[in-house]
């Protein structure tokens, strides 16, 4: 019997469970004399949360995307429930410590019912010596010093910049840290080496398949100022180079910058004559940023992200057009070919998040104001400068119950015909949150 992706999925993180938590851990234990309590005490972490988050979009009715997804079944509003288990955890024996992250989400909308469950880390961690450690698993690798954007981020996934500190899937590879410290003003070197897979069924997402690619990092604690040396080789993707860096030009005051080069990045481009061609450039992406935190702890980042791999206003509005030209047809006609070839033209990557030039990011939190015990007011706001349109996202977190935290945040998307935020496919969204940690 065939049994489905999802469902394979979900048995290995029940399995990996299973296997933490299996006799034979506690049989060792007995045999080696171990203590279980001081054992679980300190070689052994669990944790997680569990989540229920309702959101409410208002459909933008001019919006290509939303013309573009929603032609079939049009509607003026999405309503969506979604149910999130997050478990993470280590467990050490020895010199080896086996971390995991572990997912499972079901939603329901207005639309259709989705569930998925992931392995989004499960890694070994053996040091072997002092200054040496070895990985081997699946693993986020978190290079890059921003805040919102890593362009040096080769080998992990984009982060989400409205959410970026929730928990990413990694890879699955194998490395190594090596590290030394100094007592001058070069405090520290440490070489990272990963080497990463692209098979079947094995990292498929990431590029090419049948190929083996390696990425190196190497990082320097200089007069109190972190620096990075990255490198990635391999067929799945073009090469790049990166450097970043991070300061604390204050105690309340840290900046930090990434640049990444690519020689020969290569990208589909939609054409004149609505067809979809290979383009290869050389592109330079860089991010400056800064972190300040005021006396009554109010914190404020901004970032500034040019992504020469994004698309020119003239490329997205080609893409808009696209969309107008083949609803105008369907709706004369019913004929949805050209939303199908639209289709096609969207998950070339059209339709990603933040597929522009340049961004300004800007994120303002305050705790407690007025002492009002428990409340984080703040506010997040992304412009493409290129167009001018933007999300500005204000919002209220509450933790005053233990181990409690929610959150209601409204999200506003603004902008011009054929601008960025104008064509998406919301003009609005609430959402509310509770999330419960043990």
């Amino acid at each position: 019997m065939k049994i489905a992706p999802h469902r394979q999925t979900l048995a290995a993180l029940l399995g990996l469970l299973s296997l933490a938590s299996s006799p034979a851990w506690t049989s060792a234990e007995e045999e080696y004399g171990f203590d279980l309590e001081e054992f679980e005490k300190k070689d052994r972490a669990w944790g997680g949360y569990v989540e229920a988050k309702w959101e409410r979009s208002d459909i933008n009715q001019d919006g290509a995307l939303s013309t573009l997804n929603l032609y079939k079944e049009p509607r003026s509003s999405l309503e969506s429930l979604r149910s999130t288990l997050q478990l993470d955890g280590r467990v050490s024996r020895g010199m080896t410590t086996f971390n995991w992250v572990l997912q499972a989400t079901g939603a329901q909308d207005d639309l259709a019912w989705n569930d998925k469950a992931d392995i989004f880390e499960g890694y070994a961690s053996i040091k072997a010596t002092p200054n040496l450690s070895l990985d081997l698993g699946k693993k986020v690798f978190k290079w890059g010093k921003g805040y919102a954007w890593n362009p040096v981020g080769f080998i992990d996934r984009a982060k989400d910049p409205n959410n970026p500190e929730e928990a990413m899937e990694g890879y699955l590879g194998a490395g190594f840290d090596l590290i030394k410290s100094y007592g001058g003003e070069l405090q520290t070197v440490a070489l990272t080496g990963v080497a990463l897979p692209v098979w079947q069924g094995v990292n498929e997402d990431f590029g090419e398949r049948d190929n083996v690619n390696l990425a190196a990092k190497l990082y320097l604690l200089y007069k109190d100022t972190d620096i990075d040396l990255l490198w990635y080789g391999g067929n799945s993707r073009t090469t790049r180079y990166g450097i970043d860096f991070a300061k604390n030009l204050a105690a309340n005051l840290e900046v930090h910058g990434e640049l990444a080069h690519i020689p020969k990045q290569r990208y589909k481009v939609l054409t004149e004559n609505n067809t979809l061609a290979l383009r290869e450039t050389s592109d330079t992406s860089y991010l400056v940023g800064a972190r300040y935190l005021t006396e009554n702890d109010l914190t404020a980042i901004v970032e500034f992200y040019h992504n020469d791999d994004g698309y020119t206003e003239q490329e997205t509005e080609r893409f808009f057009q696209l969309v107008d030209q083949g609803y105008s047809q369907f709706l004369a006609t019913g004929n949805d070919t050209l939303l199908q070839q639209a289709e096609v033209v969207s998950e070339s990557g059209y339709s990603r998040a933040h597929s522009g030039r340049n961004y300004l990011y800007a994120r303002i939190t305050q705790k407690e104001p007025g002492d009002i015990l428990y409340f984080t007011p703040g506010i997040t706001a992304i412009v493409n400068l290129d167009d001018q349109s933007l999300s500005l996202s204000p919002e209220i977190v509450y933790t005053g119950i233990t181990n409690w935290e929610m959150r209601f945040r409204f999200s506003w998307l603004n902008g011009a015909e054929m601008s960025e935020y104008g064509e998406k496919q919301n003009s609005n969204k609430l959402e509310l949150r509770a999330r419960y940690f043990f």
